[in-house]
């Protein structure tokens, strides 16, 4: 009888056991419980995120806003086995307490929460920020920063034996960038809401992050101005030399959202290529104009 001869693994390489099949590998997120707020359609990176989740084991809830984004998100909720559990307006703090009832009577507990929400009138994200109205400032800053903790103090009743709390914010709440304007100022004050809530929640073992995702074509980028050659921008001057997509901070996402990142917490973790590090003009990049017609 001839001898079998296994061959070594070799390091990094990972240990298969035999007649087990890729697909019955449990994923990262199996076992967990996660609502993902702000998918408005099949480009979104909530909707990104949602899909990752998915892939990865979670079972998740959706939420939307509106009759017009109800029409989309329930179709999309169907291709995950999500859970659809109601309207909400980050403005109505009784729509808010509603999904979160509904969370609780689903599921009674929340393992992750994924806020991608964020406001502000499209008009005033041309020309100057000092010319910013006090009427706009305030709603960009409570939709886009204090609705993060508005859900953080429903989510923390429901996460009872810990969990992650994630949001977006974008590189434009570190350095000034063209037609961001107030989004600016509302993102950098989402960014330290990150780090004071990781403070306040981690004695519950709630960990509390965001992700910076570079430019990507969705429905909120297209209120912003010049936007083709921002993304061109960072394609030239990236050092992937490359954008980021959808697909890639969402598994980002799926990560911060599960037991891998049990150290992690007050994180901006930046999701944009590297576009992050870059202190100037990619000398090998075609010089660019913008293009106004």
């Amino acid at each position: 009888m001839a001898e079998t001869i296994t061959p070594p693994v070799l390091s990094g390489e990972p240990r298969l056991v035999p007649g087990v099949a890729e697909a019955a590998r449990p994923g990262i997120l199996t076992g967990k419980r996660g609502l993902i707020m702000g998918v408005a359609n099949n480009r979104s990176i909530a909707w990104g995120i949602a899909r990752a989740a998915h892939q990865h084991g979670a079972a998740l809830a959706l939420t939307y806003q509106g009759d017009a984004l109800k029409k989309r998100v329930e179709p999309l909720a169907r291709e995950l086995d999500a859970a659809v559990v109601g309207h909400c307006d980050v403005t109505e703090a009784a729509t808010m307490d509603a999904v979160f009832a509904e969370v609780g009577r689903l599921w009674g507990g929340l393992d992750f929460l994924v806020h991608a929400i964020a406001f502000s009138d499209k008009d005033e994200l041309t020309g100057r920020y000092v010319d910013t109205s006090e009427g706009n400032f305030t709603k960009s800053l409570l939709v886009s920063c204090y609705s993060f903790t508005a859900v953080a103090q429903r989510a923390e009743k429901l996460m009872t034996n810990g969990g992650s709390l994630l949001t977006l914010t974008y590189y434009g709440a570190e350095k000034w960038m063209p037609h961001y304007n107030v989004m600016g100022i509302a993102k950098a004050a989402l960014e330290a809401s990150v780090r004071y809530l990781a403070a306040d929640l981690g004695p519950q073992n709630i960990r509390v992050n965001a992700i910076s995702a570079g430019p990507i074509k969705t429905l909120a980028a297209s209120g912003i101005g010049d936007f083709r050659y921002i993304l061109r921008w960072n394609e030239y001057n990236s050092p992937l030399r490359r954008t980021v997509t959808t697909d890639e901070v969402g598994d980002t996402a799926a990560y911060l959202a599960s037991d891998m990142a049990r150290g992690m917490t007050g994180e901006i973790l930046h999701v944009d290529a590297g576009y992050h590090v870059v202190g100037m003009k990619n000398p090998e990049a075609p010089d660019m104009t913008l293009d106004k017609d």
